[in-house]
């Protein structure tokens, strides 16, 4: 097996489902065997050492974020202890992204406006703190319900695939601004 960066996405095999499954288990970012075998039914691509053995995960799921309403990929990448802070981060998601964005072209309709990226390591929310990162050409969009950066990379060319909805709007409070004046 060849070293390096490589996309599987729709194309994982019962060896490589069982490779993914003990690379979780043993890396300690899953712990149950029934969820990472789910798992694999999600993964885009994967990075392999050398000696063949594999260094990196990414996932996708397809999902509508409310505030967003329109359906992209929420993403995850998980790196072995020995790979992290080796300056791979932006190579590996740009494979992916790459990957997500060359299927949804030959669909028919695509399926997807772009990704969804949720920043849960500290460190790299940290470095990034503009509303839009050339590097990622990913757009800061707010915070998820467990408090980590929301950023979204759209495709290239991409369109709204559902019809937009106004933003429910509240009543003004009785009495207060905006309230009538008698």
């Amino acid at each position: 097996m060849a070293e390096g960066i490589t996309a599987v996405w729709k194309r994982v095999t019962p060896e490589l489902r069982d490779e993914l499954v003990a690379f979780w288990l043993a890396e300690g970012a899953l712990d149950d065997a029934g969820v990472a075998e789910a798992r694999t039914e999600q993964v885009v691509c994967i990075g392999r050492e050398a000696d063949g053995s594999i260094w990196g995960v990414g996932t996708a799921v397809l999902q509508v974020l409310p505030q967003l309403g329109q359906p992209t990929y929420a993403c995850r990448q998980f790196f072995s202890a020995r790979r992290r802070g080796k300056g791979q981060m932006m190579a590996f998601f740009g494979v992916v992204r790459d990957t997500l964005e060359l299927y949804n072209q030959a669909l028919a309709q695509p399926e997807s406006i772009g990704i969804l990226l949720e920043i849960q390591n500290d460190m790299v929310a940290a470095r990034y703190q503009l509303a839009y990162e050339p590097e990622a050409d990913a757009y800061f969009i707010g915070y998820s319900p467990r408090g980590h950066h929301l950023r979204v990379v759209y495709f290239d060319g991409a369109r709204l695939l559902l019809p937009p909805k106004p933003a429910q709007r509240s009543p003004p409070p009785s009495g207060g601004a905006g309230a009538a004046q008698g």
